[in-house]
């Protein structure tokens, strides 16, 4: 871990970082890619998920932890694809005893649509693994009396969403996110829906760049956590929709129909009934 620099550090439970990134290792192309983006970010921990690699090396791959050691970065295991608060704190364990740390980022996914956390079960989840000496920073919503009650148990930072993940969307409720930095006196890293503008609401960043293009360029604009970071606006973004990749999009679309025109138009009008940009006789069959 590179020296802490004196002017602002991040400190998490006690402990002091100089970075104020949190590098996700999922969905790289390549290991080789991976290693370049840290490299590059020198991220004060890399998150990675015992249930998406398996507890065994043997059978999930001996090269993925092998990287891991070689990058001489702190580990953050997390809970990522945990439903049920059992689930989520047998996880826990799990990964204490296998990267033999006592972090961990508990993710309690409440919809698989949209990978909001549970927040009627991650306090009680969160109290619990405190109890049990873990050092928790929970994934949540960026709702002030979650956090608040994230908070009163223990927990000394929280990670809200700014966007569903995998949106691309930067942050939704900039209004939300500035009343917890207002209101919290603990850090707060803004944990999805970075984009652009993001960094501005928190004390530091959770960020995966490994799902679109310019994965490297963006891992070293975010190496400072700044918000008048220029290089990140550089920076190739995933463009803005509706879910993430791979979840079928729900919006309602336009019924089109077949006319004898060479034009289809949509089944409603686009511009008001009598609007003179629309010419109803050129709407009639014929």
């Amino acid at each position: 871990m590179t020296s802490p620099t004196p002017q602002d550090p991040l400190v998490l439970y006690g402990q002091t970082f100089a970075s104020r990134l949190l590098l996700g290792t999922s969905r790289y192309p390549s290991p080789a890619v991976l290693e370049a983006a840290v490299q590059r970010a020198r991220p004060a921990m890399v998150t990675a998920s015992l249930r998406r690699q398996g507890s065994n090396p043997a059978e999930s791959g001996s090269s993925f932890w092998e990287l891991l050691r070689k990058l001489d970065v702190p580990v953050l295991p997390n809970t990522a694809g945990c439903h049920s608060a059992q689930e989520a704190i047998t996880t826990a364990q799990m990964a204490r005893e296998v990267f033999g740390t006592p972090w961990i980022k508990l993710e309690l996914i409440g919809d698989d649509y949209t990978l909001q956390p549970d927040t009627l079960n991650l306090v009680g989840v969160a109290e619990h693994l405190i109890k049990d000496g873990f050092q928790v920073l929970p994934y949540c919503t960026e709702d002030l009396v979650l956090c608040q009650r994230l908070v009163d148990v223990g927990c000394q930072a929280v990670m809200p969403w700014a966007a569903p993940i995998g949106t691309g969307r930067g942050p939704v409720n900039p209004y939300a996110l500035q009343m917890l930095r207002e209101r919290l006196d603990v850090p707060m890293l803004v944990d999805a829906g970075l984009r652009r503008r993001a960094a501005q609401h928190g004390r530091g960043l959770g960020a995966r760049p490994g799902g679109h293009g310019g994965r490297v360029c963006r891992c070293r604009a975010w190496r400072s956590g700044s918000p008048t970071c220029r290089r990140h606006g550089r920076a190739r973004c995933r463009p803005a929709q509706h879910a993430r990749a791979g979840h079928a999009v729900l919006a309602p679309q336009p019924c089109i129909r077949a006319t004898p025109w060479r034009w289809r138009r949509p089944s409603w009008p686009i511009t008001p009934p009598h609007s003179p940009g629309l010419n109803p006789s050129r709407c009639r069959r014929r």
